[in-house]
């Protein structure tokens, strides 16, 4: 079992090429029924099994099962584009993957994969292929391929993969150099938008958007995939984050605040051109002009027919739900929107998967208004035209307009935590707990230190019909010195408490260098980690570690390489889960700041963990980005709202947040300071720890000694490398 199982990841390598053909660096085969075979193949069958099957050092042979009926899955042509937010495309998903799901045993699955994979658009047949191992009893152990190492071409400028074909067909695997990609080749700098091009386009930034909603998918028969613990919320607080983030990475680069997208007849004022190439679909990404409209959509094709107003009046009906907080059902009643489960219906609603509560009458609102951003260029498919990057989870974070969209999304969900009850001192402070300080210690005391980084990804896998071996793009993306939190605080009850410490980080002052109000100073406050702790009586000073994060995964997470994976899928030894792969890149924990050192305010809070435990076991090993993520097959870990305590306003409009301090809570005035640097990773000069490893390059250092070095200016190793922190 643990074989057929390990199998099924062959299905990722080289996507377009069929399953008939070598795969993986051990040049595996799978002998397939002859009636397995497309027609075009049929009467080469023998040919081909023999052609491939010789050189193979691997036969993995393919039961003849009863196959089921694939009829609508297989109605979105083999070299299209798949999107998630069209409805047509989201019905045949859900039917594939209810297909994987429905196979008895891992055999089956692997049987009716061969023959999808030759007939199936493989973007869908890998979307749902990954949906279905990571919710099968029998394939949860799998880590599974990243995207970015599948389909590359989502991910990276099409003149990379030119100049990767070029080197592969010259090169022997183990002499090719990496080819590097651009960090800027969407604009020049006369395009205001190109300052925060490096968030945008960021490889992990758009690969946790696609795992994300890989992990939470919308439709399936199975309600239990889709209905997951506090799933809307959790839709409603990371796209939050994500706009948070967004607007302090504009305010660090002298950009306004991102504007929402409230009026959708208005002109959308930015453009876009993606400069991507679809190896699918063999065909350039379309872009988007600036000045574009959303205009009624009429795409026989994609069985997509609608007109703009419905947008308005799905609206219309979101506020006039949180005005009367409470939803219409379908059967006439309301139900209320109290503060408890509330925001989780909302967000359910505004999703709009299987799980929203009317459907029929809230419709498609932020599906939609995805769908008809990425169809501005060819409405009525006379062009023959496929959608933008705004209809596909892999590619949207990608568009200046994703960040207006839900920048509007969010400012509805925002008008019903408006609508709550502001916290009572009750519900914020925690007796007998007092902060005393809070502080950054790193290279600089509260200075947090950013710089450029330049990576590698592998390519190979991706990279279809070409000789095999190792690919690699080297890439160029924000980084920053690990750093640790030290927070003294002071128990006074005279017994032991546990604690649960919520760090954020927000500007100091608006977009013109004003000092700003607690309500408009909450919505940029980002999280950066949220962990239990144990308060012994009297003084107690926590270090925590910036790689701990409870939002972040590493790199490694990040752009895990398959074939480095250790142990078998499913033992103790791997600990390596599909859901691992869900998480914010821990590049990008810290915003770019400035070369003058960007003012922000560091602010934790220890509430009492009794009020927010969850009672549950934990699974696996991935529960440390839990914060945007969830945990896998598991509640969410903490009982108090997501964004707490944050969610909600103050009673007074005009209070800062200085006068929202209670005992159990410290700010610190803090600093980000960018340096136009360029290091590579590994290179020494800038420290970095793992959370494996917690190891600056020199293998000889233990973790205590790393430890005690880091908080130094500079030091010399016991290897006699000479190390400096910035």
């Amino acid at each position: 079992m643990t074989d057929a199982k390990n199998n099924l990841l062959y299905f990722f390598d080289r996507p377009n090429e069929p399953c008939f053909m070598q795969k993986g660096e051990d040049k595996v085969v799978f002998e397939i029924p002859d009636h397995y075979y497309p027609d075009k193949y049929k009467s080469l069958s023998n040919t081909l099994s023999n052609r491939f099957g010789n050189e193979a050092t691997k036969r993995i042979p393919i039961r003849n099962i009863t196959l089921p009926n694939l009829e609508v899955p297989m109605q979105l042509p083999y070299n299209d584009q798949f999107s998630l937010f069209v409805p047509k495309h989201r019905t045949m998903a859900a039917k594939l993957i209810d297909i994987f799901m429905g196979m008895r045993d891992v055999e089956d699955l692997q049987s009716v994969c061969s023959y999808c994979q030759l007939r199936i658009n493989p973007y869908m047949f890998n979307y749902c292929l990954s949906v279905a191992i990571l919710h099968r009893p029998d394939t949860k152990g799998l880590s599974i391929p990243t995207f970015a190492e599948t389909f590359p071409d989502k991910f990276m400028d099409s003149k990379v993969f030119l100049r990767a074909r070029e080197v592969s067909n010259v090169v022997i695997s183990g002499s090719r150099m990496p080819v590097n990609v651009p960090i800027n080749y969407t604009a020049n700098t006369t395009e205001p938008e190109q300052r925060v091009a490096y968030f945008r386009e960021d490889i992990g930034i758009n690969l946790h958007h696609w795992h994300w909603h890989l992990v939470y998918p919308f439709d399936s028969a199975d309600r239990s995939i889709v209905n997951k613990d506090r799933r809307g919320e959790l839709f409603y607080y990371m796209h939050q984050q994500i706009i948070g983030r967004y607007n302090v990475e504009r305010m660090c680069n002298g950009l306004p605040q991102v504007k929402p997208f409230s009026d959708f007849s208005a002109p959308i004022e930015e453009g876009y051109f993606p400069k991507l190439d679809s190896q699918v679909a063999s065909r350039t990404w379309p872009p988007r002009f600036a000045g574009s409209v959303f205009r009624n959509l009429d795409r026989t094709v994609d069985q997509v027919k609608i007109d703009v107003r419905k947008l308005f009046t799905w609206r219309d009906q979101f506020l006039e739900a949180i005005q009367k907080m409470a939803i219409k059902m379908p059967n006439g009643r309301e139900l209320p929107l109290d503060e408890v489960t509330g925001i989780d219906m909302l967000g359910n609603l505004m999703e709009s998967s299987i799980i929203s509560p009317n459907r029929g009458y809230y419709g498609d609102l932020h599906n939609m208004g995805h769908v008809f951003a990425a169809y501005t260029h060819d409405p009525d498919h006379r062009h023959l035209e496929q959608f933008g990057v705004m209809g596909d989870s892999a590619t949207a974070m990608r568009d200046p307009f994703f960040y207006r969209w839900h920048r509007f999304v969010d400012d509805v969900f925002n008008i019903y935590k408006e609508k709550l009850t502001p916290y009572s001192n009750e519900r914020l402070d925690f007796p007998g707990v007092r902060v005393s300080s809070v502080g950054i210690e790193g290279a600089r005391p509260n200075t947090l230190r950013t710089l450029w980084q330049q990576s590698t990804v592998e390519l190979g896998r991706g990279l279809d019909f070409t000789p095999r071996g190792s690919v690699l793009a080297r890439f160029t993306h924000l980084q920053h010195d690990e750093f640790q939190y030290v927070i003294e605080v002071n128990n006074t009850t005279g017994g032991n408490l546990m604690g649960t410490v919520r760090i954020f980080m927000a500007p100091k002052v608006d977009d013109n260098g004003q000092p700003m109000s607690f309500n408009k100073q909450r919505r940029l406050m980002i999280e950066l980690d949220k962990f239990s702790q144990a308060l012994r009586p009297g003084t107690n000073t926590i270090r925590r570690r910036s790689v701990d994060s409870s939002v972040t995964i590493p790199y490694e997470r990040t752009f895990r390489n398959q074939s480095e994976r250790p142990g078998d899928p499913g033992t103790a030894g791997a600990a390596e889960f599909d859901f691992c792969g869900c998480g914010w890149p821990h590049h990008m924990l810290i915003p770019k700041g400035t070369a003058q050192g960007y003012p922000v305010v560091l602010f934790v809070m220890i509430s009492n963990w009794n009020n927010d435990r969850i009672e549950q076991d934990l699974v696996g090993s991935c529960n440390d980005a839990a914060s945007y993520c969830g945990i896998r097959d598991r509640k969410y870990p903490d009982k108090q709202a997501m964004g707490y305590p944050f969610d909600r306003k103050m009673a007074n409009d005009a209070a800062t947040l200085s006068d929202f301090l209670r005992p159990n809570m410290a700010v610190r005035d803090c600093s980000i300071q960018f340096s136009d640097t360029t290091v590579e990773r590994g290179q020494q000069g800038l420290v970095q720890t793992d959370r494996r490893e917690r190891s600056c390059g020199c293998k000889d250092l233990t973790a205590d000694e790393i430890d005690a070095l880091i908080r130094k200016p500079y030091y010399y190793t016991k290897c006699n490398h000479k190390h400096h922190i910035f």
